[in-house]
């Protein structure tokens, strides 16, 4: 009870204020031309960048804009309408899904951090390592889409002929502007209802970050009063000790690996001169995102063939972009650290206790072996999971 009550409370006071009326203009944005004109913009330069069509420019803003879930949801709806291949909105959902700017702005920045300048930096390094992932993946990618693109060619080539000119004519005009305009405009005569529309789909998804919020905390709450948590912790301590972070954020981490909005809250709240350690970890957080929304994401792209691997493999390489990004960030701004004394200082000392203490890395270097051999069997049993779903 106090575990649901205490996620209630960061739901409530942290999350709504700052996504819920934002979801509502975000969905009144998507009803004008604003939208489309931003996809326009980055049409030319999303296939050479990401090797993505154009279309995808929607998803990216979109996903940058609402926030998690926004992203995988529009992405999902592409790969059923056939407007992208599968390796393509593959590539697309793992890094077109992303934490919101009022999200990190308001609830990380200013609500636990108490700084602006730190919220911004978060979301500036944050965007970078979404892009960055965007770019490796669609670089790396060796699967080609001519062999869709004929198909898709094809099948509309068949349509022109079975169907009479007037109705194809209908049809096209009607697909044009779905792709164009996902829905009508705003209007002075329509705004009352657009209005209440989205503060009833914005109701819809709040509540559902809250369950997640709520159920994740209870969780978390299981896992810690059995000392679970502590045992599971271990695995990161040679991580954290290795790159000089203090070990009390070990269990912070974790919960934020399992629930992305406590973990950022835990981690934030680690008393340390050294803050730019705290924020470093709030970053590679918000760009990993966690199990909560890793749950949420399968559950929106259960419905087509959409495979999660790459999700998990982008999200896991953005939250390692946002922390290099963010370190660099205080390295070469200082105008931007907000250290009682210099992280430089710090990393050197806990590299130099690392070096005495080389038989307990290699013990800690054990554990850990072991925790990334359970992840990937939880990681091949929700894939397993997934395919059986999808036949």
């Amino acid at each position: 009870m106090n575990a649901a009550n205490n996620g209630l409370t960061l739901w409530a006071t942290c999350v709504v204020p700052s996504l819920f009326p934002f979801f509502i203009m975000t969905t009144l944005l998507s009803q004008t031309k604003v939208v489309e004109f931003t996809g326009k913009l980055l049409d030319k330069f999303m296939r050479p960048l990401f090797n993505v069509p154009g279309i995808g420019g929607f998803a990216f803003v979109m996903g940058l804009i609402s926030g998690y879930p926004v992203g995988a949801k529009i992405v999902a709806d592409f790969r059923e309408d056939g407007k992208v291949t599968k390796d393509e909105g593959e590539r697309l959902l793992a890094f077109t899904n992303n934490s919101g700017p009022l999200f990190i702005l308001s609830s990380v920045g200013i609500a636990l951090f108490g700084d602006t300048a730190t919220g911004l930096l978060l979301l500036c390094t944050h965007i970078l390592s979404c892009i960055t992932v965007g770019i490796i993946l669609g670089k790396f990618s060796i699967k080609s889409d001519a062999e869709f693109r004929k198909k898709h060619r094809d099948t509309f080539s068949n349509k022109v002929l079975n169907k009479s000119s007037t109705i194809l004519g209908s049809k096209s005009k009607k697909i044009t502007s779905n792709l164009s305009s996902p829905s009508k405009n705003v209007t002075l005569r329509n705004l009352g209802g657009i209005l209440g529309d989205s503060i009833n789909n914005s109701i819809s998804t709040i509540l559902m970050i809250g369950g997640f919020v709520v159920i994740f905390s209870v969780i978390i709450s299981i896992l810690n009063q059995t000392h679970v948590l502590d045992f599971i912790s271990k695995f990161f301590n040679p991580i954290l000790a290795t790159l000089g972070f203090d070990l009390d954020f070990a269990k912070p981490l974790v919960s934020g690996i399992i629930e992305l909005t406590n973990g950022v809250n835990q981690v934030a709240n680690i008393s340390i001169k050294a803050i730019s350690q705290n924020v470093v970890l709030c970053a590679f957080l918000l760009g990993f995102g966690g199990f909560s929304v890793l749950l949420q994401v399968f559950s929106i792209v259960a419905k087509t063939d959409l495979s999660m691997k790459k999700y998990v493999i982008g999200k896991f390489m953005q939250g390692i972009f946002a922390a290099i990004y963010t370190f660099l960030a205080f390295k070469f701004l200082p105008f931007l650290n907000l250290d009682i004394i210099e992280t430089s200082n710090v990393t050197s000392n806990a590299l130099t206790s690392f070096t005495n203490t080389t038989y307990t890395f290699f013990q800690n270097l054990g554990i850990f072996s072991i925790g990334i051999i359970i992840i990937f069997v939880i990681f091949k049993g929700f894939d397993k999971i997934y395919n059986r779903h999808k036949v």
